[in-house]
């Protein structure tokens, strides 16, 4: 499966990007789109890694490849600036876990990006 996210910009070398896997009627996409997506985007990991919305069933951009395709949402997808899938975080466990979890993510992409 491919998607892409660089709608035909060229990406940066540092570039990574969070999807999210979502779905019409998922109770958990709609607390997290509620509570956290608003304050992710300003985050220091949404500066790192911007929050891109993808549905689950719905036609996917070109130019990422997944390991496999997601069937529970909400989940988490952390791309490379290659286009290539992480890691991935499936459902949405809260905000306790979820902040630290997506944080550590993006730490761990950095560190192999830098190196």
């Amino acid at each position: 499966m491919v998607l892409s996210l660089f709608g035909g910009a060229a990406a940066q070398a540092q570039d990574l990007r969070l999807i999210m896997v979502e779905q019409a009627g998922c109770y958990y996409c709609r607390v997290f789109n509620r509570d956290i997506a608003p304050i992710y985007e300003k985050s220091t990991e949404g500066l790192a890694a911007p929050l891109v919305h993808v549905q689950l069933r719905g036609e996917l951009p070109e130019g990422v490849t997944l390991d496999s395709r997601p069937f529970v949402t909400p989940t988490f997808i952390l791309i490379g600036p290659d286009g290539a899938e992480i890691e991935r975080l499936t459902g949405f466990p809260g905000e306790d876990f979820f902040w630290p979890y997506i944080s550590d993510m993006i730490a761990t992409a950095q560190a192999g990006l830098s190196r």
